[in-house]
């Protein structure tokens, strides 16, 4: 057999997702729906804090879910996600 990848071993690879960019993920819809305009190459975002409040309720869950199996860095990530998503989600409450 052939060291070689075949083209569907690429992209199984190419699509292959960390726990990390899933966080990034949520946190990132979460951040749009805020109306957040610091999101790289989006204009401003489309206020709906329901659906941030959903998205921030998502990574809430996966942190307390995988809480012991992650890694420092990974920790690290979540809880620092938390908090900025948490600062910008009360900020658009009051405006």
């Amino acid at each position: 057999m052939s060291q070689e990848k075949t083209g569907q071993e690429e992209a199984d690879q190419n699509l292959s997702v960390n726990f990390s960019e899933l966080i990034l993920g949520f946190a990132s819809a979460a951040l749009y729906y805020t109306g957040d305009s610091s999101i790289e190459g989006k204009g401003e975002g489309e206020k709906n804090l329901q659906l941030a409040k959903h998205n921030i309720d998502i990574v809430r869950l996966l942190y307390n879910k995988t809480l012991g199996n992650l890694n420092e860095e990974e920790k690290s990530l979540i809880e620092e996600v938390l908090a900025d998503l948490a600062h910008k989600y009360t900020t658009a409450l009051k405006g």
